[in-house]
């Protein structure tokens, strides 16, 4: 199976994801919330640093109950506008 390649879209939302699980993480240690999770170490250090943009559903709902997040707020934080790039003045 080919994998297409991500739009920088995908991108974004991937970063604002793994932004967002390390927020919640906090102090924790990536093996500990993994555990709980029940997903690799490794997968969850690959989803906070971007390496997995778009991770299986199933992996976003048990790592938002460890850390004690909605849906809805991963939801909202993967789905909310990028910011807009101003032009310099010449």
């Amino acid at each position: 199976m080919v994998r297409l390649p991500l739009t920088p879209a995908e991108l974004e939302r991937g970063q604002r994801l793994g932004a967002l699980l390390r927020r919640a993480r906090g102090e924790r240690s990536i093996l500990v919330v993994a555990l709980d999770a029940r997903v690799s170490p490794e997968t969850l250090r690959k989803i906070e640093t971007g390496r997995v943009a778009t991770p299986a559903f199933p992996t976003i709902a048990a790592l938002a109950g460890v850390l004690g997040l909605s849906l809805d707020a991963v939801w909202a934080e993967m789905n909310r506008p990028a910011p807009e790039l101003s032009e310099s003045p010449a």
